[in-house]
């Protein structure tokens, strides 16, 4: 009795191979069973035992097929009705999104550095710029690519007033993060009137502010809420304003401030750094989106630059490393800090110090005009009071001419026996000089602080040590001096020895004067030329 209760598992394919009491095997496939419900099963006959089991199996799948109609029924339902909710309309600016939007810059300014990557305008005259911005020192340092890079392909720092470039052809089009130590060798001043990239720059420098925007800086009914989004992982809100105008506020100096006035005269060419209009004012054209945190922090920003090029923002907040300046633009920041004893007295015995060396073989870079960055070779005498030197620009037509510094003046001379480059000759011609006016140019001033180095000592009062730095393997101390031809800097090593020496240029650069203390050849006296 207890077998003939059982399925028979050992009958022909059409035997049924599910065990009777699972549910699951009784609804497997309802498409067939749906008709065999008023039907009993077969072992049900054999055994009427078992008829109560059978009535239960019917009323589960009566059960299993209702729902299962209730909801592809429901189903169908929902796929014919549903439709994607639609995005917020805008609107204007509420009160709490306006002072973010305003403290956008003040936010900018106390977060110091920001990783950037901008892109300029569209198709093959794309340019595409990767790098970091510093607002707290209005430095920006970039590599420059994409297709329409063309002259301005390889890394830049700029200032709001100046533009270095370091021009690489050979790079290739998709721009990388900048090396955090910048090249020591091959920048130039470029003409920012020229070049495409100081919109972007003056973009960037405006978008940080030491304090909020004042009361009707963004009118009213100018700015509006666009939507949500997400930057960073975190959400932001889309909004539509113009950049600030604020064109009656005093223009923030960086590091390339400089007064006006001519920096080389004569054949070179003299582009004064006259004062410029705040960057804010015309850093924009018309309204941009800004993508903006609850801790008004700016992530992204589209736009267009003066012109109507199109124009777009990433901020990298987290990455944010501390800048390097080229040293054309002051060299590597430190912490400034008054002189101790053993550093005053350096500063003190540095006159008696360069006598008793004699002299010292000099190297001239002098970045005074965009364009402009005239090299020179010679020698400087402290004995003699007397410096004399080749000084001409690689790439100036006009090839290279002869200094001479001594106590009667400053001159000028043709190099007619070496014109393109090294030291000059030897001995000096005695003739064909011409005097030049003294002072009129930062070559001169740079020269003649380095004469007078030799002479009378620099209050230490006037002087603060600005960092520790390497120059020629040696250890030295960088003293800033305010001194009469401008602000100087003495590069001074443990042995007392001047090793280099800076003068902040009118431009905002600072010229250097390298120093190999060692023999100098005699240097005669100029004959003064025939009246």
């Amino acid at each position: 009795m207890e077998n003939s209760s059982r399925p028979n598992r050992t009958a022909g394919p059409t035997a049924d191979r599910t065990t009777p009491n699972d549910p699951v095997a009784d609804h497997a496939d309802p498409t067939t069973r749906f008709g065999e419900i008023d039907a009993p099963p077969a072992d049900t006959l054999v055994n009427p035992a078992h008829r109560p089991a059978a009535g239960r199996r019917r009323a589960l799948r009566v059960a299993l097929g209702v729902a299962a109609v209730a909801s592809a029924a429901g189903l169908a339902a929902v796929l014919l009705t549903w439709a994607p909710a639609e995005p917020e309309p805008s609107r204007p600016l509420s009160d709490a999104e306006a002072q973010r939007l305003a403290a956008v810059r003040v936010t900018n300014q106390r977060d110091v550095r920001s990783g950037l990557r901008l892109t300029l305008g569209d198709a093959g005259g794309r340019i595409d710029v990767v790098g970091w911005i510093d607002w707290s020192r209005s430095l920006a340092y970039v590599d420059v690519g994409g297709p329409g890079a063309g002259a301005d392909r390889g890394l830049v720092q700029a200032t709001p007033r100046l533009l270095l470039a370091r021009p690489d052809p050979a790079a290739v089009p998709a721009p990388a993060p900048p090396p955090l130590v910048p090249p020591a060798d091959g920048w130039r001043v470029r003409d920012p009137s020229t070049r495409a990239l100081r919109p972007a720059l003056d973009l960037l420098f405006a978008l940080a502010a030491p304090r909020p925007e004042p009361a009707g800086a963004l009118p009213a009914g100018e700015g509006r809420w666009l939507g949500r989004a997400e930057a960073g992982g975190q959400p932001v809100d889309v909004l539509q304003a113009p950049l600030p105008d604020t064109t009656g506020r005093r223009d923030t100096a960086g590091p390339g401030t400089a007064a006006p006035g001519p920096t080389w005269p004569g054949p070179l060419p003299s582009l004064p750094a006259a004062p410029r209009p705040s960057a804010a004012a015309r850093a924009l054209d018309g309204p941009a989106r800004w993508w903006v945190d609850r801790d008004a922090r700016l992530h992204r920003l589209e736009g267009r630059l003066p012109g109507g090029v199109p124009v777009s923002l990433e901020l990298h907040r987290t990455n944010r490393p501390t800048l390097w300046p080229a040293a054309a633009l002051g060299g590597r920041p430190g912490l400034p800090r008054a002189l101790t004893g053993p550093e005053e007295d350096r500063l003190a015995r540095l006159p008696a110090r360069l006598r008793a060396e004699g002299g010292a073989a000099v190297t001239l870079t002098a970045p005074v005009a965009p364009g402009v960055t005239p090299r020179g070779t010679g020698w400087v005498s402290w004995t003699a009071r007397a410096a004399y030197l080749a000084v001409g620009d690689p790439d100036a037509p006009d090839g290279r001419t002869l200094r001479r510094y001594d106590p009667a003046g400053v001159w000028a001379a043709a190099n007619t026996r070496n014109p393109v480059a090294g030291p000059p000759p030897l001995p000096p011609p005695r003739d064909a000089w011409q005097r030049h006016p003294p002072g009129a140019d930062d070559v001169d001033a740079l020269l003649a602080a380095a004469l007078q180095a030799g002479e009378a000592a620099v209050p230490p009062t006037s002087a603060r040590r600005i960092r520790g730095d390497r120059v020629a393997d040696r250890t030295v101390d960088v003293v800033e001096v305010a001194a009469r031809p401008g602000l100087l800097r003495y590069w001074i090593d443990r042995d007392g020895l001047l090793r280099r020496l800076e003068l902040r240029t009118r431009l905002g650069t600072y010229a250097q004067l390298d120093l190999v203390p060692g023999p100098t050849p005699a240097l005669p006296p100029v004959a003064a030329p025939a009246r």
